[in-house]
Parts: structure tokens; C-alpha cells; sequence
């Protein structure tokens, strides 16, 4: 076994934050070496360039600061390092930013590599060392234990800073091996717990096999007293995106309190209830519903799937009706276990549908983190339907065809950095069971 002393401090983790740190030290004059698990550093800030690399957001502060919880919990440290530090940050490693449409803040190469390629570069100027595929092992007496390529190894750093990542995504290197390490040595960990989660609805094959990868755009969701507008995506697994991300940590809480929570979606928000439903009234005798929703309603066929996938094939006739379902559509009912139009079970004889945390990343392109049978993740990707308006090529990034240069039919994430991350599970009505079997997560 190889042993090492020496005055170098080391950070164990090459993700942004073990890099961030390395660079605040260094700059200072320490001497770094960065270990990490993974072949590369920065798995995860790579992954998350696919969907445009959502780095921050425009808000003012305090609504900025309100995302994160507890209150207050991130106040100082934002504070010292706020959205515009990170932006002018961006700037000076040749990567200038912009804001979305949303509110997001995007580097406008849309990527990842650029930013990172340039961030390793200025962490080799100042000295920085970094190796890969050094798998922390084990926490000694004032040294660290690593399964590295040339066998068993030692260090005795003067200081070592642990930036281990959660459990979301075990083949990005986030696998929460580093919390049982921890408390054999008596540190308290708080649990780990999902953070920006997507949701898995049991939708019936039809739904799934026409609207996976479609997106639902200037929608409400509502959950617990709260509601969030934004878009959201339809996957072949549920539900995902940036309005459904905002809303995980509530029916997270509510399933811990009382094993369900309820998701409604509101696909006109825009609209009173009382002015949609004159609309609906509004058209000439004899139009099909389709044409009513497409027409008076203006949703998009994706959003009439959900209402049927809600209320069945028979959506209500009366315009009062049809204008609070669409005000109220709940996402996932019994009626979604179908197979078919043409073939159906009884409603008494249908299984619910059920709705989990997934990761706080989703996979590759328009993906949803799928399963393995030991319930870890791995990415499953799909990909964009429509062809752009440019041509008759697929658009990476847009299954709308409609050539907008913010990404919007991905998921997208909440503001940096994510309060927690990880998977559990969740339930969301009508009467929707928790599924157990996967595994623990902490925070």
C-alpha cells in the first residue's frame, strides 16, 4: 500500500462544486489536488448541458432565495456569491450568458463542454492537480483511503474538504457510497431526500406511445396550497420539467405526512373559469369536443390527451363541465390504466395509476431516468418527434418544431444549486399507493 504525507490539501469530488472550491484555493496560494471516482471530472455539469445548462436565474433575490429551504439556509452563502457574481464568472472564462424567456440565465453556446473546458484550463494554471478514477474507500486517522488504478493508497493531507455529491445518479458518480464512511466515524447525516423530481404516472399505452417527449407549455400545477406556473414535458414514464420540479418538495413533504399528495393541472391558466367555459359555449352546434378544445379552448392535442386520460374517453359535453376540468385536470386517475379505446376494463377493475420520485436529472435529451430492476437509475433516452421549420432534419432539443432558441420542451431545472438531491417515493391522488423498495436516500 502506497502512503502519502505532504502539505497539499485535497478535495475529494470533481463535480462543480469540488472544482469551485479547488479554484478559491488555489487562487489563494494553497497547493490542490482534486480526486475523483470518475474516468473525467464534471459528469453531471456535462449532462446538464443537453438540455441548455440552466446556470442560475434573473429574479430578484429574495424571490430567488425563497426557492431554497429551509429559509434562510443558503442566505449567506448566495449572498456572497449571488446570480450576477455567477454570470460575470461565466463571462470571464469566455462564456457569455443570457436570459430566457423564463427568466433562466443560459450560456448561449446552449453547452457545457465550452464552459468546462475552459474552466479546467484555468484550474491548471493556477496549479491544480487532478486524478480520476481514485475511489474514496475509507476515512482514517488523519488520512484517506483510495482504490486508485496503481493499487491501494494513502493520503495525509494537511486538509481534506469532501464534495461527495448526493445519490441521484450513481453512473454520473452520485451514489451515496460516502454516507455510511461517515457515520462509522460518528458524523451525523441528515437523510437524504428527492429534490427537483419528475413523477411517474402510470399513463395508458395509447397516451404513451403518441404524447412521450411532448411538452405542456403555459401551464399551472397545483399541490398543497401552492401553485407553480411553467411547462412541464409528458415522458413515456410521467411527468417532468421545470413547474413539476418546483413542486417536488411539497408532495414530498406530504407523502411523508400522510402517504399521498394530489397534482392537479390547470392547462389554461390565462383564462377565469367563468371565460373559458362562455368559449366553450360559444361554438356552432354539432362540433366534436376535439374541435371545441382545439378551437374555443386552444389546447394542444397533448393537453386533450390528459383530459381523457383524467375523465375517460367521454369528456363532459356541458361547457361549465369540460371548462373545470380543463381548469383542474388531475394528473393520474384510476381511469389511466387502460390500455386502450377500444379496450377497456371496467373503471372498479382498473389499477391505479402510481407517481415516484425520479432523480433530480433527467437523462439524455428528452429522456426520463428509467430503472433497473434494483430500482438505480440509468438514462433512456428518446427522441424529438417533429422536424424543424428549417427543413425536414429533427431538431435536437425541440419536439415542437417551432425553432425557439431557449430549450423548452426538456426538462429543466430549478436555479443552482440544488437544495438536495436523490429519489423516494412519492404518490399523487386520486387514491394513489406509495411504493416502497427503492432505495434510501438522506440529505
Amino acid at each position: 500500500m502506497d502512503t502519502r504525507a505532504d502539505q497539499t490539501l485535497v478535495i475529494v469530488g470533481g463535480g462543480p462544486a469540488g472544482l469551485a472550491a479547488a479554484e478559491v484555493l488555489a487562487e489563494a496560494g494553497h497547493a490542490v489536488t482534486v480526486l475523483d471516482r470518475m474516468p473525467s471530472v464534471g459528469r453531471k455539469l456535462l449532462i446538464a448541458g443537453r438540455g441548455g445548462l440552466n446556470l442560475t436565474h434573473s429574479e430578484p433575490l429574495p424571490a430567488f432565495l425563497a426557492r431554497y429551504h429551509p429559509p434562510g439556509s443558503l442566505g449567506q452563502a448566495i449572498g456572497t456569491f449571488p446570480p450576477d457574481s455567477l454570470r460575470a464568472w461565466c463571462e470571464g472564462l469566455g462564456e457569455p450568458t443570457f436570459v430566457g424567456s423564463s427568466g433562466r440565465v443560459f450560456p448561449k453556446s446552449f453547452k457545457a463542454s465550452p464552459l468546462l473546458r475552459a474552466w479546467l484550463a484555468r484550474l491548471g494554471r493556477l496549479g491544480v492537480t487532478i486524478r480520476t478514477r481514485h475511489r474514496l474507500v475509507g476515512l482514517l486517522d488523519g488520512g484517506l483511503a483510495f482504490e486508485a488504478p496503481e493499487g491501494p493508497l494513502t493520503l495525509r493531507p494537511r486538509a481534506a474538504l469532501l464534495a461527495l455529491g448526493g445519490a441521484s445518479w450513481p453512473r454520473l458518480g452520485s451514489d451515496g457510497a460516502w454516507v455510511p464512511l461517515l457515520e462509522g466515524l460518528g458524523v451525523p447525516v441528515s437523510e437524504l431526500r428527492p429534490a427537483n423530481a419528475g413523477f411517474s404516472v402510470a399513463w395508458s399505452k395509447l397516451f404513451r406511445e403518441r404524447f412521450a417527449g411532448e411538452p405542456l407549455k403555459r401551464v399551472a400545477l397545483r399541490a398543497e396550497g401552492e401553485t407553480v406556473r411553467g411547462e412541464a414535458v409528458i415522458t413515456a414514464e410521467g411527468i417532468e420539467g421545470g413547474a413539476v420540479y418546483a413542486l417536488s418538495r411539497v408532495l414530498r413533504e406530504a407523502i411523508r405526512a400522510r402517504g399521498e399528495a394530489r397534482l392537479v393541472l390547470d392547462l389554461r391558466p390565462d383564462l377565469t373559469e367563468v371565460a373559458l367555459a362562455a368559449r366553450l359555449g360559444a361554438g356552432r352546434p354539432g362540433q366534436s369536443t376535439a374541435t371545441r378544445l382545439r378551437k374555443a379552448a386552444g389546447l394542444a392535442p397533448v393537453a386533450a390527451g390528459l383530459l381523457r386520460e383524467a375523465a375517460g374517453p367521454a369528456l363532459p359535453a356541458a361547457a361549465p363541465d369540460l371548462a373545470a376540468l380543463i381548469k383542474a385536470a388531475p394528473c393520474g386517475s384510476p381511469r389511466c390504466g387502460r390500455s386502450s379505446r377500444r379496450s377497456r376494463r371496467p373503471a372498479a377493475s382498473r389499477p391505479p395509476p402510481s407517481i415516484r420520485a425520479s432523480c433530480c436529472e433527467p437523462g439524455p435529451a428528452c429522456s426520463w431516468p428509467a430503472r433497473c430492476s434494483t430500482g438505480r437509475l440509468r438514462p433512456a433516452a428518446t427522441s424529438c418527434r417533429a422536424p424543424s421549420r428549417a427543413g425536414g432534419r429533427r431538431r435536437p432539443g425541440c419536439s415542437t418544431g417551432c425553432g425557439r432558441r431557449e430549450p423548452h420542451n426538456r426538462a429543466q431545472k430549478p436555479t443552482m444549486p440544488a437544495a438536495s438531491d436523490g429519489q423516494a417515493a412519492l404518490a399523487v391522488p386520486p387514491a394513489i399507493g406509495v411504493k416502497t423498495g427503492l432505495p434510501p436516500f438522506r440529505q
